[in-house]
């Protein structure tokens, strides 16, 4: 992959990334202001004094207020991307099952049918297959090449993998930041929100005479709505992000492994 490639497919990334994030953070303030505010949620149609109708969720995680439309975003905004790295690493493990794959290309590599090795891995396609054929390409090259040695050309066999392989990785972690970043922020946005819901709660108890009891309801209600959006959006976060890292994990270390099977096979039948 070229530079200006790489260069293009990093731009073409950003702009997804930027386009979810301000899409999510408007479907979410819509759905919060006209869905979730709409009178009918409430008692006498009034959405700011009026008490949500029994057994209305809407009408009860609206009165969570300003905070509650940022953490469904949060949330969204995980979903999202998680969908996306669910696609992406799904196609960077290729067609068929790896495994299998990986054994299939090393008989293949053992009795010297390269050529159809490289079919195979236009075939499984993905990371691992993309890789092996950069290293397969290379190999069919420095088999007839008669000006290195076998240490040069062991070397040079390393080096074009280490080239593709630090092409592929960065593809496969990308957008990670942005889900480990939603795990961190959304605990604390939502206890935001939960120490603001106190703050009300308290001032209602702090009136002279008998406490406003509706105000000490909502300030009650606006502190655990959010504490409970937050801790949603967190614990989804931390297992998507944890999910994804043990997927890619496992498919650099296969990357790996076949890498230095096909750099000591060619080293035990250079000459």
């Amino acid at each position: 992959m070229s530079n200006n490639s790489k260069s293009a497919s990093s731009g073409l990334g950003s702009i997804f990334a930027t386009s979810v994030i301000l899409i999510s953070i408007i479907v979410c303030w819509i759905v919060f202001k006209y869905i979730m505010g709409d009178a009918s949620h409430f008692e006498g149609g009034d959405a700011e004094l009026g008490h949500p109708k029994p057994g209305d969720i809407l009408g009860i995680v609206y009165k969570g207020g300003f905070i509650v439309p940022i953490l469904m975003s949060i949330v969204l905004i995980i979903i999202a991307f998680s969908i996306e790295r669910f696609i992406t690493i799904l196609k960077a493990k290729g067609r068929g099952r790896l495994n299998v794959f990986i054994r299939n290309l090393q008989n293949m590599i053992n009795n010297n049918q390269i050529e159809t090795a490289l079919e195979e891995c236009d075939k499984q396609k993905g990371s691992l297959a993309n890789v092996m054929k950069a290293g397969l390409q290379r190999y069919r090259i420095l088999q007839n090449d008669s000006t290195m040695d076998k240490d040069q050309k062991v070397v040079a066999m390393q080096k074009e993998l280490e080239e593709a392989t630090a092409l592929e990785l960065p593809m496969l972690s990308k957008n990670l930041v942005i889900i480990s970043t939603c795990a961190s922020i959304a605990t604390l946005v939502g206890l935001i929100g939960t120490v603001l819901g106190m703050i009300k709660a308290f001032s209602a108890l702090a009136q002279a005479g008998a406490p406003d009891a509706v105000a000490l309801a909502n300030g009650i209600s606006e502190a655990l709505i959010n504490t409970a959006l937050g801790i949603t959006g967190s614990t989804v976060a931390i297992i998507m992000y944890n999910y994804f890292t043990t997927q890619i994990d496992g498919l650099t270390y296969k990357i790996d492994e076949s890498g230095f099977s096909l750099v000591q096979t060619f080293a035990s039948q250079s000459k």
